[in-house]
């Protein structure tokens, strides 16, 4: 799990450093680009990319009402609606859209690539998900509801789709806490399986930060918390833009 944050230029007036919880899915970089040397970012396209984390069709009653529920925590993007701890984070189906300069990330452009949990085209037939961080950074919260095409054991959902969407939830809280990361360990015990369409929360607790080691656990329950399906371990480390780009 590789995740990252950068900065954002309008091509009006001077840059800015972009909100936090905004993803970023088009910059321009020069090779030499790293952390310490930010890329900067341009906004070529014309309408915004479709918000995956906003509901659709296919969200189940029990999905919508946990939705609402810590959306109505939110404070909106006009520091008018709500109040609360709590911020929503958009979701996308990439992170970058348009690049030049790097040749292993031209090569990425060029392959169309497509984020693992994001590839499904079809409504509810794969990860449909929303997560939710606190502002404190302390935890993330991510409703996920499974779909037909992640099954593993009959009727249930494959243990490789719950780690994914671990890996997704505790990669996306590092991130927030610790800039660019990597995944350097993730110890998973499955405790009871997930029924295939059903409704499950993960929440992400930052344990521990040492240095470049940020240390994270996550647990998946139920809707109602009465079961606990998987806890989880991780470790992530600090990492330069140079090193995901390969550089």
């Amino acid at each position: 799990m590789v995740v990252c944050r950068t900065l954002c230029h309008t091509g009006k007036g001077p840059r800015v450093e972009a909100d936090p919880y905004d993803v970023v899915r088009v910059f321009r970089l020069t090779p030499e680009a790293s952390c310490e040397k930010k890329p900067t970012l341009s906004w070529p396209f014309q309408s915004q990319p479709r918000d995956l984390s906003l509901p659709n069709p296919s969200w189940s009653k029990e999905m919508l009402q946990h939705y609402e529920l810590y959306n109505s925590q939110c404070v909106g993007e006009d520091g008018k609606e709500g109040s609360g701890p709590w911020r929503r984070l958009p979701s996308y189906n990439r992170l970058l859209k348009f690049a030049t300069g790097g040749v292993l990330l031209s090569k990425i452009i060029q392959s169309e690539a497509r984020l693992f949990t994001r590839n499904i085209k079809i409504p509810g037939a794969g990860f449909e998900y929303v997560m939710f961080i606190k502002k404190s950074q302390e935890k993330c919260v991510c409703i996920f509801q499974a779909g037909h095409l992640l099954e593993g054991p009959p009727g249930h959902v494959h243990g490789g789709a719950t780690a994914a969407m671990i890996d997704s939830v505790n990669g996306t809280h590092a991130t927030y806490v610790c800039g660019p990361v990597m995944t350097a360990n993730l110890n998973i015990n499955y405790r009871n399986p997930i029924p295939l369409g059903s409704t499950v929360v993960l929440e992400s607790t930052l344990d521990q930060r040492e240095g470049r080691k940020a240390f994270f656990s996550c647990i998946v329950t139920s809707i109602d918390g009465s079961k606990v399906h998987v806890e989880s371990k991780a470790l992530f480390l600090s990492i330069s833009m140079s090193r995901i780009l390969g550089g």
